[in-house]
């Protein structure tokens, strides 16, 4: 399948010079999945949600400040390659092209909502990310919006003193309390300048009751219920207990298992791939086999790099995290670490990612991601 019945022709687009305040504006009128900025009639690239919460920037400040670089897809691009590019280039849209012609956008909705019946091969258990990262309700926002950024995710579930899930907290929440109209309040009706907003509590904003989903239904289900609800994502809770957060699975990571191929070699995606410079693909994958190799019988479906730069510098070298993520026969095995320099950073998390490779190793489990979900997957 490719992408030329579900791209779309329709999108919204900003001058580099553009002010970010009416960038902000536009966000919260129209809620677009992401906006495409033009030099001088050229597309420069794409600002989304993540871009400005990322940011202190000014309202004055020009769109060419947050304007993230996105690769041109061809409108006839297979679907699989386009839903690896949206998660390597950690964006919700990207501009299509018909040559040299700008034809339009494809987001990750859309291609969701095509490969929707293809779905129900899939269950929420072998996709979610269970290693989650929560805030209390008791919080102040100014800690949620620093845990966003530090771990680079979209959501946090909000939890109670004893750890239960109360609601969850977007960034596009965030984002729309930022630019809301004066006269707008909150759950207690505080108001104040920026400081004092930052000292509200993360209660005053979160969404009550999170939306859920179980490890044992299908990802169809799943996303049929964040497109009824329109929200990028659900907490993931045990059948019998809606209060016990196991993890969060959302949109990117449906569009990362549409990657997942029945290849002997192992398929390794990295997002943000532009923050290597001394590395590359085959280093990485070469790498990652090799840990993966010292447990035989662990069958390894997939691997997912994930790069973070901090603002952080030694020299001129930025700080970098590095979050490494394998889907096994053995469940989730992770490894993060920090370091100056996305190479250094890569090894920090390896060394982890071993670690958690040998603490299992010995313990047996049945393959669980070959067979039908994969047949029905490759169908697309």
């Amino acid at each position: 399948m490719d992408i030329a019945d579900i791209a779309t022709p329709d999108f919204i687009e900003v001058d580099v010079n553009e002010r970010l305040g009416k960038v902000r504006s536009i966000f919260e009128r129209e809620n677009p999945k992401g906006i495409i900025v033009q030099d001088d009639g050229e597309y420069a690239g794409v600002i989304g949600e993540k871009q400005l919460i990322n940011s202190h920037v000014e309202d004055n400040t020009k769109a060419a400040a947050l304007t993230k670089a996105v690769p041109k897809i061809d409108r006839h691009e297979n679907v699989r390659e386009v839903a690896r590019m949206l998660v390597e280039g950690d964006t919700k849209v990207a501009p299509v092209y018909e040559g040299e012609k700008q034809y339009g956008i494809i987001t990750q909705d859309a291609i969701l909502e095509a490969v929707l019946d293809n779905l129900d091969a899939l269950t929420v258990e072998q996709i979610y990310t269970d290693d989650v990262v929560t805030v209390g309700e008791r919080d102040h926002l100014g800690q949620a919006i620093n845990r966003l950024r530090e771990h680079g995710v979209s959501r946090l579930p909000v939890v109670n003193d004893e750890g239960r899930l109360e609601g969850i907290l977007t960034t596009y929440d965030l984002v729309e309390f930022m630019v809301r109209d004066e006269g707008r309040q909150g759950k207690q009706d505080r108001r104040g300048d920026t400081d004092r907003m930052l000292d509200l509590p993360v209660y005053d904003l979160m969404t009550s009751p999170a939306r859920t989903a179980t490890p044992g239904e299908s990802v169809r289900d799943a996303v049929a219920r964040m497109m009824e609800h329109d929200i990028a994502g659900l907490v993931v809770t045990p059948a019998d207990d809606d209060g016990e957060v196991l993890g969060v699975v959302t949109k990117t990571d449906v569009l990362r298992a549409l990657t997942y191929t029945e290849e002997e070699q192992m398929d390794v995606q990295v997002t943000n791939i532009g923050l290597i410079e001394t590395l590359s693909r085959a280093d990485i994958n070469s790498a990652i086999t090799e840990v993966a190799d010292k447990y035989q019988r662990m069958s390894v479906l997939h691997a997912h790099v994930r790069f973070h730069e901090h603002k952080e510098k030694l020299r001129g070298t930025p700080l970098i995290q590095c979050q490494i993520r394998l889907r096994t026969s053995h469940g989730q095995l992770a490894g993060s670490g920090e370091g100056y320099g996305a190479e250094h950073a890569f090894h920090v998390a390896l060394d982890k990612l071993e670690r958690n490779v040998l603490e299992v190793k010995g313990f047996e489990a049945d393959e669980r991601y070959r067979g039908q979900l994969l047949r029905k997957l490759n169908e697309l």
